[in-house]
């Protein structure tokens, strides 16, 4: 009986160094068939199936190499290779480090982003991004060093995505920290139509004496405020249920309070304090520094306070910005809820010596920056008692 013997070769090589070319080889014996297969033809046939289920890598592969050269142009001293690779490689200056400290933070940008898909506006969301984890990190007394994004989405749009890194890098150009790389991943089945998420993950330094953590903080400290841009990142489930849900209102529509559109309030960039912050500690010992995020003055303060101080805030030394009085207003929020959700005009905080506070004050104002000093250190007068008490002088 003769048995009949199919064999299948799939053999790539290269002509003249110039172009690739694919032969298939079919052994049917004792018949040699030889059948040429272009590139093209393999490539399309191959990527359309995996571009069916949603998922579309020459898409991928054009947008790396759209945003190449922007995330290039945020590399600082220290960065060894370009993206594309497996991992990042970063350089630590032993000289300026003796006993170096590495510090790392996540975070992202919460439900902002709903706000910059009704806007149709993905340029600065980045900014949001790189700040939220950078200012994170400053107040610790770390440098950021280097930035990683997360870019998940159902579908990729090439342009949107593009527009996303470019405020990640100017996000990274205004912290004078090096974007790396990153992970695009299309996810098609987890997000609905345009939907897409954003994650942000840095790394920084700081020597080991330098660290700023909260245990230098004494009764008396004066606390310096420093004003924030907007909003910045936090509470926007509660900002879109008032504006959106409970008002009606609409992204392009102008508020007088405002002096702006809706839209154009509520994407304001998240403030970076890192500079401003590097430029104070060159002069000045701060004992302890708060990122007021997600929690508000409430939260946010004890993290950083010993268990017998508590923070006295006078909330009449700045001008609260228009956007708060709106939303509490407007959506019958309570003051102590407003100051456990928002910033309420200001972003950072730092706890200085009652001799330095004058000084410290008006460096920040000389980085840039707005800043007032907005309380002081007292001690709590026994324990349990809250941490955070908020007077109008």
């Amino acid at each position: 009986m003769l048995i009949w013997l199919l064999h299948f070769f799939y053999t790539p090589y290269r002509v003249n160094c110039l172009r690739r070319v694919h032969i298939v080889v079919f052994f049917l014996l004792p018949v040699t068939i030889i059948i040429p297969m272009n590139e093209e033809y393999l490539m399309t046939d191959l990527s359309s199936k995996y571009s069916e289920a949603g998922v579309d890598i020459d898409k991928g592969n054009a947008f790396v190499r759209r945003i190449k050269d922007i995330v290039a142009s945020t590399h600082q001293r220290g960065v060894l290779n370009d993206i594309g690779g497996f991992s990042s490689l970063f350089a630590i200056d032993t000289n300026a480090y003796k006993q170096p400290v590495i510090v790392s933070s996540t975070d992202g940008v919460g439900t902002k982003l709903a706000v910059a898909q009704l806007c149709n506006k993905h340029d600065t969301i980045g900014i949001d991004l790189v700040a939220m984890c950078v200012n994170d990190i400053i107040v610790g007394g770390a440098k950021p060093l280097c930035f990683l994004d997360y870019f998940s989405v159902g579908k990729l749009d090439v342009q949107v995505a593009t527009d996303v890194v470019k405020g990640i890098a100017e996000g990274c150009r205004q912290a004078k920290c090096s974007l790396v790389g990153g992970e695009t991943a299309e996810m098609p089945g987890l997000y609905h139509g345009e939907d897409y998420d954003l994650a942000g993950f840095v790394v920084g330094i700081v020597n080991r004496d330098a660290i700023i953590d909260g245990s230098e903080i004494r009764v008396g400290n004066k606390i310096v405020g420093v004003a924030a841009s907007g909003l910045h990142s936090n509470g926007f489930s509660l900002v879109r249920k008032v504006c959106f849900q409970d008002l009606g209102l609409a992204v392009e529509q102008r508020i007088e309070e405002f002096g702006c559109t809706l839209g154009e309030e509520l994407l304001k960039p998240t403030r970076i304090y890192v500079q401003a912050v590097l430029g104070v500690l060159k002069h000045y010992r701060i004992n302890g520094m708060v990122h007021n995020t997600g929690g508000g003055f409430i939260d946010n303060v004890p993290r950083i306070l010993p268990h017998t101080c508590k923070a006295i805030i006078d909330c009449s030394a700045w001008k609260i910005p228009p956007v708060f009085t709106f939303l509490a207003e407007k959506g019958n929020i309570p003051m102590a809820e407003m100051y456990r959700t928002f910033n309420m005009g200001i972003g950072l905080m730092a706890i200085v010596d009652t001799e330095l506070a004058d000084d410290v004050v008006q460096h920040f104002k000389a980085m840039g920056e707005n800043a007032f000093i907005i309380g002081e250190i007292g001690v709590t007068d026994h324990e349990g008692q809250e941490q955070v008490e908020l007077i109008n002088r």
